[in-house]
């Protein structure tokens, strides 16, 4: 409370009783999850629509590892977070006591930091300091693990003594002749392009890379994490880039011979085969992680560091500059190598649904996805305007993802529209929290795009495995709508043969919650692709609509 912790979510059990006994007597709303990985995600949506620290509770042994995704999920993608486990009393710690495991050593490599809390006089401090460590430079989850004992015992604590907020320190490790060197590089470059990532989102420094693009006229491509901090209609966005990208945006990225960098790590998807992306670029990188830099793709400048400082500091640096060849060359990559979309006409389409239901929910509307085609469809055409719009998940890509994401969304934006885009098999990975879903009042729209399969798994097969379709097709067709409303959510099936799309208008625009599962072909699938270990100017697909 005292940090200004108002919603947490998460479950109780033995190991974790006493917390909840004292959370009891808070004014600190408790969201109760179905499965501990739910509230997890749940979390997730807090902190990730707002970029303030979400809260999750598990209690000991399965509870902990239950939240395990959640938690790794948060670090590949920056997301801050803190997991308040509990533990076994402290003298049973490696007695294989009663839901005894060692969540310590498990969440070493998926967490930013993690605690373990021996005796009562270190758990305030550990508390804040967890809660610095998680929002301080890149963002992460971090884990307290607390034994039962520890949290029975009593002590004195004199609240007025306590800070009001986390203090985080941020300390430049560059100079201003670092900032100049790029500002040297920029103007001598013919061919810039600036690559960006969620390091702008959590940075804030959206204005300020629009400001330098605009100023020197330079293109620019986004990661999906970096998705809406470039206007979508600015005519110098040049979309996602990597393995579902645009042609176009793919082939410009290779001709470059300046690689702006900022706030990316150059991930396998976005980057195709490393040694073949931007293969005549100088590359730039700018991070707040010094881990990051030279890690996959070696820079030929580098600084550590907040954009959201750095890029005022660059812009009065560069020039103005209309770059007329340049930008006429972007154009004309643009024009014929462009992202194909089906007929308007062909409304069953998965991109002509995401397309019209972004216009139904209008711009204020936040986005969470799980994981897959429709994932990658998304990206590819829905017009995000702002940071923290989009959500999902990048780096682990976490099927189940997508509904507690929007639930967390929903807690704090009770009034706004939230579309969650999910396949049929991302869908029944977290399906239980529909029951967290119908006890809150939100406006969560769930669209299934339903093709009977785990659709990415069954494109790579069919494209990369001789057409040896296993384990990703559906028997049966699952009744999403009779499993929604015995949950006590609103449901409804769109198809061909009930020809009742026009109803997808008015059940987007009207309040509350619903599920509306939409079947779509088996055969839909995600193009351009970049097959595996190939470049990104390697792409299949995507010259014709398929």
């Amino acid at each position: 409370e005292k940090i200004g912790v108002d919603i947490i979510a998460g479950i109780p059990g033995g190991a974790n009783l006493p917390l909840y006994n004292a959370l009891h007597k808070s004014h600190i709303r408790h969201i109760l999850g179905r499965h501990e990985q739910g509230a997890g995600f749940i979390a997730h949506g807090i902190a990730r629509s707002t970029g303030k620290i979400g809260v999750c509770l598990a209690t000991s042994g399965p509870g902990a590892t239950n939240v395990l995704t959640a938690i790794a999920d948060g670090k590949l993608d920056s997301v801050p977070l803190v997991f308040i486990t509990g533990q076994v009393p402290f003298q049973n710690i490696g007695t294989d006591a009663f839901q005894e495991v060692d969540t310590y050593s498990l969440t070493i490599p998926i967490s930013k930091h993690n605690f373990l809390v021996s005796n009562l006089e270190e758990l305030v401090e550990k508390l804040y300091e967890s809660f610095r460590i998680a929002s301080e430079g890149r963002p992460g989850p971090v884990v307290i693990d607390i034994p039962k004992n520890v949290l029975l015992q009593k002590m004195e604590i004199n609240m007025d003594e306590l800070p009001d907020a986390v203090i985080c320190n941020e300390n430049p490790s560059y100079t201003t002749e670092d900032i100049v060197k790029i500002a040297v590089e920029i103007h001598s470059s013919k061919k810039p392009v600036l690559y960006i990532g969620g390091g702008v989102t959590n940075s804030t420094a959206r204005e300020s890379l629009i400001e330098l693009a605009h100023k020197n006229n330079i293109p620019v491509a986004s990661t999906l994490m970096g998705l809406g901090c470039f206007p979508n209609d600015d005519s110098l966005y040049l979309g996602m880039l990597g393995m579902h990208g645009a042609r176009s945006t793919n082939f410009i990225l290779h001709e470059t011979d300046l690689l702006l960098a900022f706030g990316v790590r150059f991930d396998d998807r976005a980057t195709g085969n490393v040694a073949k992306f931007c293969p005549d670029a100088k590359v730039i990188h700018i991070d707040i992680e010094r881990a990051e830099i030279n890690k996959n793709k070696l820079s030929h400048h580098f600084i550590v560091g907040n954009l959201s400082e750095i890029l005022p500091k660059l812009i009065p640096l560069v020039k103005e500059d209309n770059r007329q060849e340049w930008i006429n060359h972007v154009t004309e990559l643009k024009t014929n190598f462009p992202l194909v979309l089906p007929p308007v006409d062909d409304e069953f389409s998965p991109v002509n649904i995401i397309k019209n239901a972004a216009k139904y929910a209008l711009d204020d509307a936040f986005v969470t996805t799980d994981v897959g085609q429709h994932q990658m469809w998304v990206a590819q055409v829905y017009p995000f305007s702002r940071p923290r719009q989009f959500l999902t998940s990048g780096g682990l890509g976490t099927m189940g993802f997508g509904m507690p994401a929007a639930i967390g969304v929903g807690l704090r934006y009770p009034k706004r529209k939230v579309l969650c885009f999910s396949g049929d098999g991302s869908f029944m990975m977290n399906i239980q929290e529909l029951a967290t879903l119908s006890e809150l009042e939100m406006n969560v729209k769930i669209l299934i795009l339903n093709n009977r399969s785990l659709g990415m798994v069954r494109q790579q097969q069919v494209m990369f495995y001789d057409n040896n379709i296993i384990a990703s097709t559906y028997g049966q067709k699952v009744d999403f709508v009779k499993i929604s409303e015995g949950f006590g959510v609103k449901a409804i099936c769109l198809s061909k043969e009930l020809n009742n799309m026009h109803l997808l208008q008015s059940l987007i625009e009207e309040d509350g919650s619903c599920v509306i599962d939409i079947m779509i072909k088996q055969e839909a699938n995600v193009f351009p692709i970049v097959p595996p270990g190939g470049g990104n100017t390697e792409m299949l697909g995507g010259e014709k609509y398929e």
